[in-house]
């Protein structure tokens, strides 16, 4: 089993941006010593409680404080930029550490419409434009030149011989039918929307289309994960995950609790029922205990990479659950 790590870049209570990216730079120097495959930033806008905004600023600081772990984003948000502008960030970076760059790519906007629209104000949020940036850019990042088309005017800069990995991040069938007719790799945010997972990705697989990026379809599935040495630490972890996710339903974004302020927090029976259907959510358990669901998830899923998203309001609490999960699948260092 690979195990890879999305890193949303939390901004802890008490805490700031600053040090929020130190500590991703923190973790991904324990991801790549503990032999994790892969180490993915995300991009989020108009939020107090994230910091990463520009996953591919933050790719090219982890990348040079790591060897041997794959950085990438996942993912950037393409709509909200100029598709010459990411294929030529991601060549820069693939220039830069050669065969470590992976370019995950969603459609969502990674924060409100308004936002989107500020970041570009040409965005129409029509599906046919993103269709046509997937095009764009994989014309770019393999220097295809079609007769008439811009590539044959406009090159992505550097020219370089090799390509980060391109992968289409889901928590829908739709975009799944796209990594398959693009030959993208494909990963689903089990995390995000733990329902048709399964059923998602084994249409990517049957309508897979090879292209230059990739001969073979190639999945992973994205969880949230609580690992801790006791059962009462993780039970603690995973109510304050229960909580967020119950805030973020309400529009509240930016509530980051700590275990005290929410353990005696009665929720009415709606609030209840909805923190049991968020349960899919994520894991949570001691190593043995998450291991086994883990290893379930994968095979409902048929993949052999699950991608672990862990926030934590204490950092060491989130450093140790990735420590103990290396622990028990036996990560090769």
């Amino acid at each position: 089993m690979k195990l890879s790590v999305l890193d949303q870049s939390p901004i802890r209570n008490g805490s700031n941006a600053t040090e929020a990216l130190q500590e991703s730079v923190q973790l991904a120097r324990l991801a790549d010593k503990l032999g994790y495959t892969r180490y993915w930033l995300s991009e989020h806008h108009n939020t107090n409680s994230l910091a990463g905004a520009s996953p591919e600023i933050l790719i090219a600081r982890l990348a040079a404080e790591t060897e041997r772990i794959r950085i990438g984003s996942g993912g950037v948000m393409l709509p909200n930029h100029s598709t010459l502008k990411v294929a030529e960030n991601f060549r820069l970076l693939e220039a830069l550490y050669p065969g470590r760059i992976d370019l995950g790519i969603g459609r969502a906007p990674g924060g409100d419409r308004i936002t989107a629209h500020i970041l570009n104000p040409s965005n129409t949020f029509d599906p046919k434009e993103f269709v046509q940036q997937l095009v764009d850019l994989q014309a770019w990042l393999t220097d295809k030149i079609t007769p008439g088309s811009l590539q044959e005017k406009v090159k992505a800069i550097p020219v370089i011989p090799s390509s980060p990995d391109l992968w289409m991040l889901t928590s829908s069938g739709e975009s799944g039918l796209l990594a398959a007719h693009f030959g993208m790799a494909l990963s689903f945010a089990h995390f995000i929307y733990p329902v048709g997972g399964p059923q998602a990705v084994a249409r990517y697989r049957e309508q897979f289309r090879p292209s230059p990026h990739l001969a073979a379809p190639l999945a992973s599935v994205g969880i949230f994960v609580f690992c801790a040495d006791t059962e009462e630490k993780a039970a603690e972890l995973e109510a304050v995950m229960d909580y967020r996710l119950l805030s973020f339903e309400k529009g509240k974004y930016d509530i980051f609790p700590t275990y005290e302020e929410i353990k005696d927090m009665e929720y009415s029976a709606e609030e209840l029922a909805r923190i049991r259907a968020n349960s899919g959510r994520r894991i949570s358990g001691t190593p043995p205990q998450v291991k086994a669901r883990l290893e379930q998830l994968a095979a409902d899923y048929a993949v052999d990479e699950l991608v672990i998203a862990t926030i934590t309001q204490d950092h060491a609490d989130r450093l140790r659950s990735y420590e103990l999960l290396a622990d028990v699948f036996q990560l090769k260092r």
